[in-house]
């Protein structure tokens, strides 16, 4: 990906002011694309292939303004197993989003794993976030993954993961 690519990807972030400093249409334009989606899973794949954390960040931007799709989806999973970028918070939102019983695997070892850049956080907001998406997954396995991390001996592990038991059962 070149410099400019890069400033052109950025330049879809929303700003302070609530804006972007190009619309979607325009950036597919500047940037000789006409499927934002693909583009993402493109410089996903790519930013993967070559274990460019930055790259995988710009990447995430183009899918989060362009959507993602099934293809993007294995890769989520995949990438919440590799220690070489710092997008897992991201990652562990977007699975969330999906809310598919194959991916309780990825976020319990996102739930386990304490990155080194994270190392600081004793809030652990990644392993908050993977629990908040394994409670919105239907079903008994996301179930048993919850009772399992009710168990923890992280007190914020434990707490989250009842927080969600009750959301779950009312």
């Amino acid at each position: 990906m070149t410099p400019e690519q890069e400033k052109l990807i950025l330049s879809l972030v929303v700003g302070t002011d609530g804006h972007r400093k190009i619309s979607p249409e325009e950036f597919l334009h500047r940037f000789g694309a006409t499927d934002g989606t693909a583009l993402g899973l493109s410089l996903l794949r790519e930013s993967m292939a070559e274990q460019d954390g930055d790259g995988v960040e710009l990447a995430l931007i183009v899918s989060s303004v362009f959507g993602f799709s099934a293809d993007h989806y294995e890769l989520l999973k995949e990438l919440c197993f590799l220690d070489w970028h710092m997008k897992h918070e991201d990652v562990v939102v977007e699975l969330g989003g999906w809310r598919q019983p194959d991916s309780i695997d990825a976020l319990l070892h996102m739930v386990d794993w304490v990155p080194d850049y994270l190392d600081y956080d004793e809030a652990r907001s990644l392993a908050t976030k993977a629990i908040w998406a394994l409670g919105g997954i239907p079903g008994p396995e996301a179930s048993a993954a919850l009772e399992r991390l009710r168990e923890a001996d992280d007190p914020i592990v434990r707490e989250e993961a009842e927080h969600q038991m009750r959301r779950r059962h009312g």
